[in-house]
């Protein structure tokens, strides 16, 4: 069991390094939009503080306040001022995952594969769905890329063309398994820093 979680965590690691799209939550149809949308018809931003570390709450409060007093000018002040709001809101939040902010996307932006299965698990409450598809991609480029390296392995001596496609299928193999395992440390680095930090604050206050 503890050797199938962590393929399913190396997983998402390999599958969070080789796809750069990312989560959508600089999409005009993603959640922190939603959340964002659904603060201004209330009134009240407290919907969206959880997207935004707690150091730029005072500043996502102040985008906010703004936002609402420029939204009562009219309509076409409405959509400004919510363009404003959302693209700050957002910047705030890429900013505080360590993600670039390059502007809203729209809302059918594509996304990595694996986080649309993800959400779709987590609305369903069952991970089965997504550890499979994982699992799958995980095997299914293992597989490609060792079987390419394999069959080049033998190649005649002296021959320098099939020594060189060799040697590409052999990169691209290393790579992919290094980029996996260096995914899993950084992973796992990060949630150790968490930890220490919030021990800090613990032990501060």
């Amino acid at each position: 069991m503890k050797a199938y979680a962590l393929c399913v965590f190396i997983c998402c690691a390999a599958l969070c390094s080789f796809h750069p799209a990312g989560a959508h939550c600089d999409t005009l149809d993603g959640p922190v939009v939603k959340d964002a949308k659904l603060a201004l018809e209330q009134s009240d931003v407290t919907p969206v503080l959880k997207w935004v570390q707690k150091s730029d709450e005072a500043a996502i409060s102040g985008a906010f306040q703004k936002t609402l007093a420029v939204r009562s000018k009219g309509k076409d002040s409405q959509e400004l001022a919510d363009r404003y709001f959302l693209e700050t809101l957002i910047r705030l939040h890429r900013t505080g995952e360590g993600a670039p902010f390059a502007g809203l996307q729209p809302a059918d932006a594509e996304i990595n594969p694996a986080v649309a299965v993800a959400e779709k698990a987590l609305a369903a409450g069952n991970p089965e769905a997504l550890k499979n598809f994982l699992t799958f991609a995980l095997d299914e480029g293992l597989q490609e890329k060792f079987k390419q390296a394999a069959a080049k392995k033998n190649f005649k001596e002296g021959d320098v063309a099939a020594g060189r496609e060799y040697v590409a299928a052999y990169v691209a193999l290393m790579h992919y398994v290094e980029g996996i395992y260096d995914s899993t440390r950084r992973a796992e680095y990060s949630q150790q820093q968490e930890g220490e930090a919030a021990h800090l604050r613990k032990v501060l206050h």
